[in-house]
């Protein structure tokens, strides 16, 4: 599916709130993470399931897959996928062998992996940027197309980011708080403060949460 009927889909649904689907056979980690999407302002309905097995009901309402280890097998992923073209895939991986396992399963399709450990900042961004038909990997995927970056003129920034501003969205992006990154990058936490104003102003963002959907929408990012 394109990209731009990704992006109506999107704006659709920011009216009615996205249906995620949870899938993984750790109760602890079901819980773990329905609490941290039920909370998301543009999530409305989240469901657990303990495998992909059990998905085929929940096929047409679904907006996004979340999956965890032990989410099923890759053919199980395979044949969700093709059942389900419009679905946007989140698969949180442990490590990078499982990544390798995964990314041709998940080939042709709009999805995001990130590490087991990701903060609730780059979930929801990734989120946000999966419903919006972009692709989202970590650092060490740099050898994957990662990003849709053709921006609408709209969309480009009139002025960058600077090197110490993208420093500062990225750890942002991490979960970090301003005395936190102010230790991180060895200066004074008003001039984080400063920053971290200066972002919002460039990317339009009213919020930290909303500055890391930004950057991530522009490639700013590495989650």
């Amino acid at each position: 599916m394109a990209a731009d009927d990704f992006q109506d889909r999107w704006t659709a649904n920011r009216r009615e709130g996205l249906t995620v689907c949870v899938v993984t056979d750790s109760p602890a980690l079901q819980t773990g993470l329905h609490s941290l999407l039920i909370r998301m302002e543009s999530v409305e309905a989240v469901y657990d399931l303990g495998s992909l097995t059990e998905f085929d009901p929940y096929t047409s309402s679904t907006d996004i897959l979340v999956l965890a280890p032990g989410f099923g097998s890759n053919s199980d992923l395979r044949d969700t996928l093709d059942a389900s073209p419009a679905v946007g895939v989140l698969i949180l991986v442990a490590d990078e062998l499982d990544q390798s396992r995964i990314i041709p399963a998940i080939s042709g399709h709009t999805w995001g992996l990130l590490p087991l450990e990701a903060s609730t900042e780059q979930i929801e961004a990734a989120i946000h940027a999966i419903a919006a038909g972009l692709t989202v990997g970590m650092p060490s995927m740099r050898k994957f197309p990662l990003w849709d970056t053709s921006l609408s003129l709209d969309e480009q920034l009139i002025d960058p980011l600077t090197e110490r501003e993208l420093e500062v969205l990225q750890l942002l992006a991490q979960g970090m708080a301003n005395k936190q990154i102010a230790l991180k990058l060895k200066i004074s936490e008003h001039t984080v403060k400063f920053h971290v104003s200066s972002i919002y102003n460039k990317l339009g963002a009213a919020n930290r949460t909303e500055a890391v959907r930004l950057g991530v929408r522009r490639g700013l990012i590495l989650l």
